[in-house]
């Protein structure tokens, strides 16, 4: 295990690497392209788990039993990431950030491509949630190595007044993966309904292929980061990175998991439960909210360079705070404007508080988090704070569903849920420590 001043010097060294001449955009291409398939997949689960999965893996004599039981296994795949996130951050920490992000691109493909050839409960019975299972619990476990690998695959890279901007573009990977996502599911959905059930779903998933050779071609053509060869080459790589960041910097890992908690909580709450509210709940049709995502991701796009710019100069912790009242303030206002029913409100209450509260807080937290850990433990701690918040926030779904159903229908108490939740990570990011000057 490093000693607390092993762990001092490696980052004072490594915080100064060799210059190198590299092509930033050529770095944020390979970062953006791996993460948008990753996302893509991850995402894909969670609008199939509003809308389809329930019926076809998961029949039951009613549909709030067949969508509760679709959205615990979306939660499923959130408890596979901080192993995920274990395991691969402490690979990227070990033998570098290039070679696990690799690994974890083709571990998330495949498991989603074999989603859309799996066999529904009509054709074997149990055996096809069992199957469902086990591959989210796939695409989670790799997907846990996935975000700390491609934050810092441009953080790294990037000079050190310019990192806000650099980081928030693998970011920008999420609304983008989300988009596709939505965009291609929506298409599909517009079958005639036995053809939708039949094969339509399927197609998303299995085009995941496509972007998953995309994604590995492009990442096979980018360096290693500078940070991390300095590192190696000064012989100070940590025997077990995990150890060692629990030893020396257990506070920061905390309260980086307490402030992540309301960007995962308000992005689920928004769409994924959001979704089966409007449709089961307020009575409105699929395609507006399915439309108030595609919306909100593609203004949340743009958004994310720019809110990483405004970090270059305000400071990641101020934008994040900022983040975090907006996700506490707009709470309330959301679920009013949903349950007036009207379409366009509706849209209007998505693109809102998804632009100002989770991805704000998206676009600067990888940059924000990154700056909490030492350089030789970076990539661990950067996964185990982030997925271990994901355990909390991939469950939020289902939680809502249970005060939603416990409150005869009523939205105020998932709200509140996402209030306090919002105190929490506010704290929290006040309280973390930077140590990367």
């Amino acid at each position: 295990m490093a000693r607390s001043s092993d762990i001092a010097k490696a980052d004072e060294s490594v915080m100064k690497p060799p210059h190198r001449s590299v092509s930033m955009p050529k770095v944020a291409a390979a970062s953006f392209a791996g993460a948008v398939l990753e996302w893509y997949d991850f995402f894909l689960f969670g609008t199939a788990s509003a809308l389809i999965f329930g019926p076809l893996f998961f029949p039951a004599t009613n549909a709030a039993a067949s969508t509760g039981a679709a959205f615990a296994t979306f939660g499923v795949g959130f408890i596979a990431r901080p192993l995920g996130g274990i395991f691969f951050g402490h690979l990227g920490d070990k033998l570098g950030r290039k070679v696990t992000l690799i690994a974890t691109l083709l571990i998330t493909g495949t498991g989603t491509f074999l989603i859309g050839l799996l066999p529904t409960y009509a054709s074997i019975g149990i055996w096809a949630p069992i199957g469902l299972v086990i591959l989210r619990l796939v695409q989670g476990f790799g997907l846990g190595g996935e975000y700390g690998g491609a934050a810092l695959l441009t953080i790294e890279h990037a000079a050190p007044n310019r990192r806000g901007f650099w980081g928030s573009l693998p970011q920008a990977s999420a609304a983008t993966g989300l988009l596709i996502g939505t965009v291609i599911f929506d298409l599909m959905s517009r079958l005639p309904r036995n053809d939708f059930l039949d094969w339509g779903w399927r197609v998303p998933f299995l085009l995941s292929v496509v972007m998953l050779a995309i994604g590995v071609f492009i990442r096979l053509n980018v360096l290693e980061t500078p940070d991390f060869e300095h590192t190696r080459q000064t012989d100070q790589v940590t025997r077990v990175p995990l150890f060692s960041l629990l030893a020396q910097q257990p506070l920061n890992t905390l309260y980086a998991t307490g402030a992540r908690l309301a960007e995962t909580v308000s992005f689920n709450i928004i769409a994924v439960f959001g979704i089966t509210y409007v449709t089961n709940v307020v009575g409105v049709s699929r395609s507006v909210p399915l439309r108030g995502i595609m919306i909100s991701s593609l203004v949340a796009i743009p958004l994310c360079p720019l809110f990483g710019l405004l970090s270059d100069r305000w400071g990641r912790r101020t934008l994040y705070l900022v983040g975090c009242v907006c996700s506490f303030v707009l709470a309330l206002p959301f679920f009013a404007l949903l349950d007036t029913g009207s379409p366009g409100l509706i849209l209007v209450a998505m693109v809102i508080i998804y632009s100002l509260a989770p991805t704000l807080m998206f676009s600067v937290e990888a940059t924000f988090f990154a700056e909490l850990f030492h350089v030789n433990v970076r990539y661990t701690g950067l996964s185990v704070a982030y997925q271990l918040s994901a355990v909390i926030g991939g469950f939020v779904p289902l939680v809502a569903l249970y005060l939603l159903t416990a409150d005869a229908k009523s939205p105020w108490m998932v709200a509140a849920l996402l209030m306090a939740i919002s105190v929490i990570s506010f704290l929290s990011a006040c309280l973390a420590t930077r140590v990367d000057k």
